[in-house]
C-alpha cells in the first residue's frame, strides 16, 4: 500500500451511500483523483479505490476489501496516492496479496521500495525487436507452437483439461534453467492451488528467485481486478532496475476479464455482448501491452485462460487472442485419448514458426507435422466408415506416421510424477526435432505405438521395445484404430 514513512496531507470525506462494493464519498476541501485509495474503518482496514468523479464534491469507489462495518456517514480518509505494490531484492521468495501485504507467515519485508501498480507500458523506442525462442522443454510446445522470448503465450482450455499443470510444469521446467526471475500471478484461482504451488516450489527449492501473488475467488472483484497490475509492477522492476528477464505467470487471465466485468456491473455501466464490459478491449490491453522486451531486459509471460463451454468465439477468447504471440489450445477430446499434454496442434499456433526465427529445418519439419496430422485428420471418417482396410498403402503410412507422431509428442511431466507414476522428462529442442524427423522418415513403422508413448527423446522407443517384446503391432493397430 502507502510506505508509513510518506507524509501525506490528511483528507477526510464522509460515506454517502454503500451499496455491496460500490462506496459514494463526499469531499467538501478536496476531491481525490481517480484511481486514488481511500481508507475507513475503525483502523483504516477497508480500502476503497476511486473510479469516478460524480461531481464537484462526490467519488464513486470500489472497495477492495469486503464492506462489512462500512456505513453512511462514516469519516473516509484520502491517503494521497493510488494502490501501491512492494519492489526491490526483498520481495524474492515471498508471497503477498494485492495489497502487497506478506500472506506466508514469515517476517516482516525488508530493503523494499513501493511503486503505483498503474504505470504506462514502455514506449516503442525503448523496445527490442529482436526475436528469440524461449525453450520449455515439452516437445510439443518447441516443435510446433514455439514461444517468444519477451512474448505472451495463452494456453487455452475449458475445466479441466490440464491449463494449471501445464503451467505448473513450465514453472518447473524454465525456472531451474534460467537465470531470470519468476513471477506467479493467481487471478481469481483457488487458494488450495497458490497453497499447493508455494509448497511444491519451495519443495523443488526455487523460491529464491520467484514471487508469488495472489488475488483468490474469495476476493472482492475490485481485488482480482488489480492483482494483475500489481504483478506486472514488480516484474517491470527486475527487467528495468535489475537489468533480469523475468518469467511472469498468469493463471487465469479470463478471470481478470470476469472481474472487469464484475466492477462494471457495479459501476453502472452499460453492458456489450454477452454482457462483457464495453471497455474489455482497452482494460486487457492496458495489461498486456505492459508485457515487453526491452534493450535491458524481457518479461515472457505465459497466461492460462480459460474458454467457457469451450467456446472459443466468446469475446474474452478472441480479445486474449489478438495479444499473443503463441497460443496454445488443450483440447478435451485428446485429454480422453490419454494424449498429454492434450494440446491441439491444430488449432494452436505461434507466430515464431517463421524460417527467419526458428531457422529452415525446424520451419520444414513443422509445416510436414501439421501436414500429416492434417490429412489424418482426414482420413479418420473414411476410417470410421469403411475401416482401415479400406485405405490405400500411402494413406495407411499417413495413418501410421500420424499416430506415431501423436504419441511421441505426449510427455510424462515432473508435476505429475506422484499421480501416473512415471518419471518427469526434459527434452531439448534438437532432440524433439531429431525424433520427429525419423518419424516422418519412418524409422519406426515396425515398432509399436505404445513404444513411443509417454517418452522422452526418442532413443527411449527403443529401450522400451526390447524391455516389452510381445507388444503386437497389428492388434493395436486394430484396436487404436477403431477408437479413433
Amino acid at each position: 500500500m502507502l510506505p508509513e514513512n510518506q507524509s501525506v496531507p490528511k483528507n477526510f470525506g464522509l460515506v454517502v451511500s454503500v451499496r455491496g462494493s460500490v462506496v459514494d464519498v463526499r469531499f467538501d476541501v478536496h476531491l481525490p483523483p481517480i484511481f486514488s485509495i481511500l481508507r475507513a474503518g475503525d483502523v483504516g482496514q477497508i480500502i476503497i479505490e476511486v473510479m469516478a468523479q460524480l461531481d464537484a464534491c462526490h467519488v464513486r469507489g470500489i472497495a477492495l476489501t469486503l464492506t462489512q462495518g462500512l456505513a453512511r456517514g462514516m469519516a473516509v480518509e484520502d491517503t494521497g496516492g493510488p494502490l501501491q505494490a512492494p519492489v526491490g531484492k526483498g520481495i524474492l521468495s515471498r508471497m503477498f496479496d494485492v495489497f502487497g501485504n506478506v500472506i506466508d507467515r514469515k517476517e516482516v519485508l525488508s530493503d523494499i521500495k513501493w511503486r503505483s501498480v498503474h504505470q504506462a507500458p514502455p514506449p516503442l523506442a525503448r523496445r527490442s525487436t529482436k526475436s528469440e525462442i524461449f525453450e520449455t522443454g515439452i516437445k510439443v510446445i518447441d516443435v510446433l507452437m514455439p514461444l517468444e522470448r519477451g512474448g505472451k503465450a495463452g494456453l487455452f482450455g475449458g475445466a479441466g483439461v490440464g491449463k494449471t499443470v501445464l503451467l505448473t510444469e513450465m514453472i518447473h521446467n524454465v525456472i531451474g534453467h534460467q537465470k531470470g526471475v519468476s513471477i506467479f500471478c493467481g487471478i481469481g484461482e483457488r487458494c488450495r492451488e497458490g497453497e499447493e504451488l508455494y509448497r511444491e516450489m519451495k519443495d523443488a527449492g526455487v523460491l529464491p528467485n520467484m514471487v508469488m501473488i495472489f488475488g483468490q475467488m474469495n476476493e472482492p472483484p475490485g481485488s482480482r481486478f488489480r492483482v494483475g497490475h500489481a504483478a506486472l509492477t514488480m516484474a517491470e522492476y527486475f527487467r528495468d532496475d535489475e537489468h533480469r528477464d523475468v518469467l511472469l505467470l498468469v493463471d487465469n487471465i479470463f478471470r481478470f476479464i470476469q472481474a472487469g466485468m464484475e466492477v462494471s456491473g457495479l459501476m453502472g455501466q452499460m453492458p456489450s455482448r454477452l454482457g462483457y464490459q464495453s471497455t474489455m478491449g482497452t482494460e486487457l490491453s492496458s495489461l498486456e501491452e505492459r508485457i515487453a522486451n526491452t534493450d535491458t531486459g524481457a518479461i515472457t509471460s505465459i497466461q492460462a485462460v480459460y474458454v467457457p463451454a469451450d467456446d472459443f468465439t466468446a469475446p474474452a477468447a478472441v480479445h486474449t487472442f489478438s495479444h499473443l504471440s503463441a497460443s496454445i489450445v488443450l483440447s478435451r477430446k485428446r485429454a480422453s485419448e490419454g494424449l498429454y499434454p492434450a494440446i491441439d496442434p491444430l488449432q494452436s499456433s505461434s507466430k515464431m514458426t517463421t524460417p527467419g526465427i526458428v531457422g529452415q529445418r525446424h520451419y520444414a519439419l513443422a509445416q510436414k507435422i501439421r501436414q500429416v496430422l492434417a490429412q489424418y485428420a482426414e482420413l479418420k471418417d473414411i476410417i470410421a466408415m469403411l475401416g482401415f482396410e479400406q485405405l490405400s498403402p500411402e494413406d495407411r503410412n499417413i495413418v501410421g506416421r500420424a499416430r506415431r507422431l501423436e504419441r511421441f509428442l505426449t510427455q510424462p511431466f515432473f508435476t505429475t510424477e506422484q499421480f501416473t507414476g512415471l518419471e518427469g522428462k526434459l527434452v531439448s529442442l534438437k532432440d524433439a526435432l531429431d525424433g520427429c524427423e525419423r518419424i516422418l522418415r519412418d524409422e519406426f513403422k515396425d515398432s509399436p505405438e505404445s513404444a513411443l508413448y509417454m517418452i522422452g527423446d526418442v532413443d527411449e522407443a527403443r529401450e522400451k521395445e526390447k524391455s516389452d517384446p510381445q507388444s503386437n503391432l497389428e492388434t493395436e493397430h486394430a484396436v487404436g484404430i477403431h477408437e479413433s
